[in-house]
């Protein structure tokens, strides 16, 4: 399908500087921002009388369960791709919807994804063998680049994040280090970070891109959490407009689409020609042929709604700064962003994450997301032992004195019951272990199953994550440590502890190479 393409605005001098990723302020935006041409069309297209004999098979028909659950509305909506006047041809809706999500982020060319910031992690780290050999990437990634890396079957240079062992979190890596790792990468084919983190933690991405484009390789930076930056001046720049090559953003999760609806987006600059034809080809292999029209709609309409209503963005910055006042003004807990000055690769904080040091107040993180669930039909997105990180989207406001007050009156001190509790102490993020093979070699190696203390000193076949956040304690390819093993099965035992890629639940099994 023809995809139109559009230039970028000339990058921000600062990653701390006010929005650079739209073309026009988003008060002003281009009159074209104020249409959302692909839902437009999805939302003319149902309010014709069809006899549908197509997929999908519910074939919008009102008195079947699927419309008695979700509502007519949602059945009548969801069409199959390849619609003349929608999809199909040139010039189409959808074509206008990529140049105007391209304009909005400042992009040369911006993919729709239907399978999340995921598949544009797979896509990035599928094109990357046509730069070099070896990626230098940030240890601290999403599971989703290591699936990348077995993809594609390239090799690794990882960079070691810094880690706040107070609270158990990795953050970022700085441009010394990243530059350091280049320079005993000679085959290096492109530097892969994360910005935000989970935790909201910014790291220098002019900086990091610098040293990059020094060594004269690309920049891809998975922006899964930062989709709304760049929109507010409250806001981080995006990193589009400083100085990243390829960028992953995860609309869904801060910036208002459906779940699962995600965006790529590829910068103007000196390695675009090269990659733009490979993106394209890679998405090909792993876009669905039956993308949703319901998730693309809305990536179409969350492009718009950022892009002029920047007051209620403004609105939800406000929200999310009331709720660390209180906390601050009650006492009880700490906010965890208020550290952040201590780390050399954190230049800023996302004012829309909000992350709660729990124990301070005397009472685990894992513990507080169960009784907050239980109790008080509060959801957050994610605990760890030491904390847990609510989260704002970009133009909602949500009550935030009821999150608050069950914030406080969640019991103290800490009880036995309490993940981390009863003398176990501290759940520390465990150090790596050797790399032996790269990912696809551990990953296609023939692999026996073995019980989890006999894996010690073995190399794993599988990635292992402590899920959210997903980043992956153990990778394919290293040794498994006995502290590792001990993490994810205390991580497993934690009220919502899950563990991406066990066997089993309680992660008593591991797959190892043979």
């Amino acid at each position: 399908m023809n995809i139109r393409t559009t230039d970028h605005r000339t990058p921000s001098s600062s990653p701390t500087s006010a929005p650079a990723a739209a073309v026009l302020p988003p008060s002003r935006p281009g009159v074209g921002q104020l249409r959302a041409p692909y839902a437009e069309a999805v939302l003319g297209h149902a309010g014709r009388d069809w006899l549908r004999l197509n997929v999908p098979g519910h074939a919008a028909a009102p008195g079947s369960d699927l419309a008695g659950v979700f509502g007519a509305r949602i059945t009548a909506l969801d069409f199959p791709p390849l619609l003349d006047g929608i999809d199909l041809g040139s010039d189409t809706p959808l074509d206008g919807a990529l140049a105007l999500a391209a304009e909005a982020w400042g992009a040369r060319r911006t993919w729709f994804l239907t399978n999340g910031a995921s598949q544009g992690n797979q896509i990035a780290s599928m094109v990357t063998p046509a730069l070099g050999r070896t990626l230098v990437v940030q240890r601290s990634v999403h599971s989703s680049v290591i699936d990348g890396l077995v993809l594609s079957g390239m090799d690794a240079v990882f960079v070691q994040p810094s880690v706040d062992p107070e609270q158990g979190i990795a953050h970022g890596v700085t441009a010394a280090d990243v530059a350091a790792a280049l320079e005993r990468t000679p085959d290096a084919a492109a530097v892969y970070i994360v910005s935000p983190s989970y935790f909201g933690a910014v790291a220098d991405v002019r900086a990091v891109a610098d040293a990059a484009h020094a060594a004269g390789v690309p920049l891809i930076v998975d922006e899964a959490w930062g989709s709304h930056f760049g929109f507010h001046p409250d806001l981080p720049a995006n990193a589009l407009s400083l100085g990243a090559d390829l960028v992953t953003s995860s609309t869904h999760k801060l910036a208002g689409s459906l779940t699962q609806s995600a965006m790529l987006h590829l910068a103007e600059g000196p390695f675009a020609d090269l990659l733009e034809p490979l993106v394209d080809r890679a998405f090909r292999l792993v876009q669905s042929t039956s993308a949703s029209a319901l998730l693309t709609a809305s990536l179409d309409l969350a492009r718009r709604n950022l892009v002029t209503d920047a007051d209620a963005t403004g609105s939800s910055v406000g929200a999310a700064d009331r709720v660390r006042g209180a906390v601050r003004a009650l006492g009880r807990f700490t906010v965890v962003s208020d550290g952040f000055h201590a780390f050399p690769d954190i230049v800023r904080a996302d004012p829309l994450r909000i992350a709660i040091d729990t124990r301070a107040g005397g009472i685990t993180g894992h513990e507080a997301r169960r009784r907050l669930f239980r109790d008080h039909q509060v959801m957050v997105e994610v605990a760890t032992d030491a904390a847990i990180v609510a989260v704002i989207g970009a133009g909602s406001v949500p009550d935030t004195d009821r999150f608050v007050e069950a914030l406080h009156t969640l019991p103290s001190p800490l009880t036995t019951d309490s993940a981390g509790a009863g003398g176990a102490g501290m759940l520390r993020l465990p150090a790596p272990g050797a790399t032996k093979l790269t990912a696809r070699e551990a990953f296609l190696s023939p692999a026996v199953v073995v019980a989890a203390e006999e894996a010690v000193g073995r190399i794993s076949a599988d990635t292992l994550a402590a899920y959210p956040p997903g980043i992956p304690n153990v990778l394919p390819g290293e040794v498994i440590t006995a502290e590792a093993v001990r993490f994810l099965q205390r991580t497993a035992t934690a009220p919502n502890g899950h563990v991406r890629g066990a066997l089993d639940p309680g992660v008593t099994r591991l797959r190892v190479v043979a």
